[in-house]
C-alpha cells in the first residue's frame, strides 16, 4: 500500500481563513476612501487605490481558480462571471466586485486537493513555482497594496482600520 506523504503543516481550510482574513481587511480599507480620493489620489506617482484593488481584484478568484483547477483564467472568464462589471467606476461597483471576488473564492477552494500544494504551476502563463508560492504571492501582494492604501488614507488626515483586525 502506498502511503501519501503529506508536509503541509497548515490546512486548506487554514490557508482559506488566512487569506479571507486579509481579504476582509483589505475591504474594510477601500470602505474607508472617500469616493472621489479612491480615485483620484496618489503620493509619489504610486497607482491610484482604485488601481491597486483592480490589480487585486484581478488575481483574487482567477488565482483561486488556477490554484484549484490549474487553469488560469481572466476575471471575466470565469463561471458565473460573464455578467461582472470588471471595470466599475464607483466605490459601490468595486466593492460589489471584490464581494463577488470573495464568495467566488470559498465556492472554488473545496476543489483543491491537498497535494496542489506543492505542484508547480505557471499562474497566468508567466510567474512559474510551486502553487503553495503563488498562493503566499497572492497574499503578500494583497498586503503590499492594502499598505500602500494605508498611507493614502493617513494622508488624507483618515484613520485607517487596525491592520491586526483581521
Amino acid at each position: 500500500m502506498e502511503t501519501l506523504h503529506n508536509e503541509t503543516t497548515i490546512s486548506l481550510a487554514q490557508l482559506l481563513a488566512h487569506w479571507q482574513g486579509h481579504r476582509g481587511l483589505t475591504r474594510r480599507v477601500i470602505d474607508a476612501f472617500p469616493e472621489d480620493q479612491l480615485f483620484s489620489h496618489t503620493i509619489g506617482g504610486m497607482r491610484t487605490f482604485k488601481e491597486l484593488t483592480m490589480e487585486l481584484n484581478s488575481m483574487g478568484a482567477t488565482g483561486a481558480h488556477g490554484i484549484a483547477t490549474g487553469e488560469w483564467k481572466e476575471l471575466n472568464k470565469l463561471p458565473g462571471a460573464a455578467e461582472l462589471d470588471v471595470n466599475p467606476k464607483t466605490k459601490e461597483g468595486i466593492l460589489r466586485l471584490w464581494d463577488w471576488s470573495t464568495d467566488y473564492i470559498n465556492n472554488v477552494w473545496p476543489q483543491v486537493h491537498p497535494t496542489r500544494l506543492q505542484e508547480t504551476d505557471k499562474a497566468y502563463g508567466q510567474w512559474e513555482g510551486p502553487v503553495w508560492w503563488l498562493l503566499y504571492y497572492f497574499i503578500d501582494n494583497e498586503v503590499h497594496h492594502r499598505g500602500q492604501g494605508y498611507v493614502y488614507l493617513r494622508s488624507l488626515g483618515i484613520e485607517p482600520p487596525p491592520f491586526w483586525d483581521r
